[in-house]
């Protein structure tokens, strides 16, 4: 998934639970039950790019992540926004935890144990499938959360 689809889960999942206790180990394990899922990401047919356009690719899905939590935060009760910081980075962390080696290949342990282990989770869908495949994801957790529970 996305850094925005990452981001977007946290911030539903920080509206929703306001004990982090809850929040946090949810957040982390949404990160794998999100990549499960059929996806598109910046990482979705890499060898067709440069690392330039890579890491470029990723900075904005990240800045966008942050933006249109910013936005959905409008629509949702009232969170702190430090508290919903803390949980979108950690519905994203195991993509913080590879990327200095998927990206500046920094062969430091933890940071190639984390790409290895998210390999096994990564579902791979082409655009634009796989953006719309996330986007339903977000709006039927949304519907879950906030007009069924």
């Amino acid at each position: 998934m996305t850094a925005t689809g990452h981001a977007l889960v946290g911030t539903l999942i920080a509206a929703k639970i306001s004990n982090p206790a809850l929040a946090v180990p949810l957040a982390l394990l949404s990160h794998f039950a999100a990549d499960v899922l059929p996806h598109w990401d910046v990482g979705t047919e890499r060898r067709k790019k440069t690392r330039e356009r890579l890491v470029l690719e990723a900075v904005g899905d990240v800045l966008l992540g942050f933006t249109l939590s910013f936005f959905l935060l409008a629509f949702l009760p009232a969170t702190n926004l430090a508290y919903v910081f803390l949980i979108i980075i950690v519905a994203q962390l195991p993509d913080w935890l590879m990327a200095p080696y998927y990206f500046f290949r920094i062969r430091f342990p933890l940071f190639v144990w984390s790409y290895r282990f998210q390999k096994n989770f990564n579902h791979d869908l082409a655009f634009p499938w796989g953006v719309i495949s996330q986007i339903v994801a977000v709006v039927i957790l949304y519907v879950l959360l906030f007009k069924v529970f």
